[in-house]
C-alpha cells in the first residue's frame, strides 16, 4: 500500500539554553512527518537529528525527505539511507501508526531520572527534587574542568535520600586518564552507572571503552557511541558489559534494534534526544513496551520548550501509561500549520 507523505520543518526555542559538554544549546530543529492511508487511517513521526550524534543533519534530512516526494511505502522507506536514522525512525513509526500497529505497553508506569545541572548548582537541586519523589538522579558533567567537578562528587553523594542511585554524564569529555580518576573515586559510592566517559569519535575509543569497562567494577554506558542501529548491532558482537542508552528517535528500525537487544538480555536505558510531542509518543511506546528489566527513563527534560504546546509529559519521577496514550500527534501537527 502507498501512503501520502507530507512533513513540516519546525525551528523551537528552548525555555532556557541547554548545557553539555558539547556547549550551548538554544533551539531545537527537525521534522514532522505525517502519512496518509487512502482508506483513511493516518500516522504521524518526528525526525529531529541531535548535534554531535552522527552525520546526520537537518539539512540531510531535508534532502532525503524531499527526494521522496509526496508518496512513501515499504520499499521507498528501505531506500532511505541509513545514516538518516531519524527520518527511517520517524517514517516507520508514521507508517505503523498509519496502519494501526500499536505496540502493547506492558508497564502501568516507569521511574525517571532526575536531570540535574552542571557545577556547583547541582546541590541545590537535590533536595526539592528527593522531596517529590525522585529516587534515580542524573549529573552532567564534563562541562567544567575535573579538578573544580570531581571535588564534589562526594557532596553530592551526600545529598542523595537514602538508597537512591546517581548516573553520571561525562559526553564524552574526558580522555582516558580523566575517566580513570572519575571511575576511581566512584567506587563504593551510590553511582549506578557513568554514561559515555570518553568521545565516541576519539583515537581508539571502542578499545578505550571497553578497557575501562574491564577494568573498573562502576559499570559504563553508551549514548554517543550509538548512533542508530547499526552501532547497536557493533557493540552487541563487541560483547558490551554495560548499558546501552537507546534513543529511540535516532534508531532507524527501532523494533528490530529492541528485539536483538532483548536477544542480548541487554540492560537498556530510554532516554529522551530532546523531542517533541510527537517524538516523545514514539519513543516511550518503545520504553513501555520493552521486555527487558525496567530502568529509570532519561525523560526528565520537560518542560523543554518556549512553546509549551511542543513539550512531551511534564517532568515528574514517574510517567504512567495513560500519559503515553493520551498524545495526540495531530494537535501537534495542525499548531505547525
Amino acid at each position: 500500500m502507498t501512503f501520502r507523505l507530507q512533513h513540516q520543518r519546525y525551528r523551537l526555542p528552548f525555555r532556557g539554553t541547554v548545557r553539555t559538554a558539547h556547549g550551548p544549546w538554544s533551539e531545537r530543529e527537525g521534522f514532522l512527518v505525517r502519512v496518509e492511508a487512502e482508506g483513511g487511517g493516518v500516522g504521524f513521526g518526528e525526525a529531529a537529528p541531535v548535534p554531535g550524534f552522527g552525520r546526520e543533519t537537518v539539512a540531510l534530512d531535508f534532502a532525503v525527505l524531499a527526494a521522496l516526494g509526496d508518496t512513501l511505502d515499504d520499499v521507498t522507506l528501505a531506500q532511505v539511507p541509513s545514516e538518516c536514522g531519524a527520518v527511517r525512525q520517524a517514517l516507520a513509526a508514521a507508517l505503523a501508526d498509519a496502519r494501526g500497529e500499536k505496540p502493547a505497553l506492558r508497564h502501568a508506569a516507569l521511574g525517571v531520572a532526575a536531570l540535574l545541572p552542571a557545577g556547583r548548582a547541582v546541590l541545590a537541586e537535590i533536595g526539592p527534587k528527593a522531596e517529590i519523589g525522585y529516587r534515580v538522579f542524573k549529573w552532567k558533567v564534563g562541562v567544567g574542568e575535573v579538578a573544580e567537578e570531581l571535588p564534589l562528587l562526594d557532596d553530592v553523594c551526600a545529598a542523595l535520600p537514602a538508597g537512591a542511585r546517581l548516573r553520571l554524564d561525562a559526553n564524552g569529555a574526558w580522555d582516558r586518564r580523566q575517566a580513570e580518576r572519575w571511575l576511581e573515586r566512584c567506587a563504593g559510592r551510590p553511582v549506578e552507572f557513568v554514561e559515555q566517559p570518553v568521545a565516541a569519535d576519539a583515537r581508539g575509543a571502542v578499545d578505550v571503552l571497553l578497557g575501562l569497562a574491564a577494568d573498573y567494577p562502576v559499570p559504563l554506558a553508551l549514548d554517543e557511541s550509538l548512533v542508530g542501529e547499526g552501532d547497536v548491532a557493533a557493540w552487541l558482537d563487541r560483547g558490551w558489559p554495560g548499558v546501552f542508552v537507546l534513543k529511540p528517535a535516532l534508531m532507524g528500525e527501532t523494533r528490530a534494534v529492541l528485539a536483538s537487544l532483548a536477544r542480548a538480555k541487554a540492560a537498556v536505558v530510554f532516554s529522551s534526544a530532546l523531542e517533541t510531542l510527537v517524538g516523545a509518543r514514539t519513543a516511550l511506546q518503545a520504553a513501555f513496551s520493552w521486555s527487558g528489566e525496567p530502568r529509570a527513563l532519561g525523560f526528565g527534560v520537560w518542560p523543554l520548550f518556549a512553546d509549551p504546546r511542543f513539550n512531551g509529559p511534564a517532568a515528574a519521577p514517574f510517567i504512567r501509561r495513560e500519559d503515553v496514550e493520551r498524545i495526540n500527534p495531530a494537535q501537534l501537527w495542525n499548531a505547525l500549520l
